[in-house]
């Protein structure tokens, strides 16, 4: 392996079909839509792959390949694929990727449970120590603090988890499977959630979540970072409350 800078940026991307990938291998590139890229996308040292279902038990569910990307370019979709004229987002523009030559991480990184996953910004240091996919996550200090002091008490949570309620897909930062009821914690910044808007939206968030029994807990910055020893017990105590935790779904 060359050497890498391990605190530059990294993106983990899905490869939702086995012709995708068989591209990824032959030809050396991977495409994301710039208008859903992550905003760091042209900055990108490395890739990661996800495998979906489709690809089967030895794969599905894992990151095991990965590869530098020597390049970034911005294309229209039939670009890519010509053959695919009548694509309904054709003409739309794409981030390529141009990459080295694809490679074994030292060791797969697994999902414990199928999930909805599309891009994971990340650092390169997350993707060659990961342990498992919500390691690689790189969010705000205040989820990253929660979610370090999460791991080590054995609270098995899901990062970033989007779950669809009322019609609409709702981004939760910490998802929490429990026997009885499942449970969602939140990391308020102090300064977004104080904003009239945000307090509305956060109240029709919480509402529809609710309303599919989902539980919810939701700390200000201040109580992470003054008295998250606390936090931890009440997350500890509704984990009991709900019949304790769900560790895994998946067969990997």
């Amino acid at each position: 392996m060359n050497k890498i800078i391990i605190n530059h940026p990294a993106l983990v991307g899905i490869v939702p079909r086995k012709n995708l990938w068989d591209i990824i291998q032959k030809e050396r590139w991977y495409h994301i839509p710039v208008e859903s890229a992550p905003k760091n996308a042209v900055f990108i040292e490395y890739l990661g792959f996800y495998f979906p279902a489709v690809f089967g038990k030895e794969l599905r569910y894992k990151i095991i390949f990965y590869a530098q990307v020597k390049k970034v370019n911005i294309v229209k979709r039939i670009e890519l694929f010509p053959e695919e004229i009548d694509h309904k987002r054709a003409n739309k523009n794409y981030f390529q990727f141009h990459l080295g030559k694809i490679k074994k991480l030292p060791k797969p990184i697994p999902s414990a449970r199928w999930r909805r996953i599309i891009h994971i910004p990340t650092s390169c240091e997350k993707l060659f120590v990961a342990e498992e996919i919500n390691d690689l996550y790189d969010t705000s200090p205040l989820e990253e603090k929660m979610y370090l002091e999460m791991k080590k008490r054995k609270i098995w949570a899901e990062r970033q988890l989007y779950v669809k309620a009322g019609g609409q897909n709702f981004c939760l930062d910490f998802g929490i499977f429990c026997h009885r009821s499942n449970l969602d914690v939140e990391c308020d910044g102090e300064k977004y959630h104080i904003l009239p808007e945000a307090l509305a939206r956060d109240r029709e968030r919480n509402n529809q979540l609710t309303s599919l029994g989902w539980h919810i807990l939701r700390f200000t910055g201040k109580e992470i970072n003054r008295s998250l020893k606390n936090c931890l017990q009440t997350v500890e105590r509704t984990i009991i409350n709900l019949g304790g935790i769900v560790i895994s779904t998946n067969d990997n």
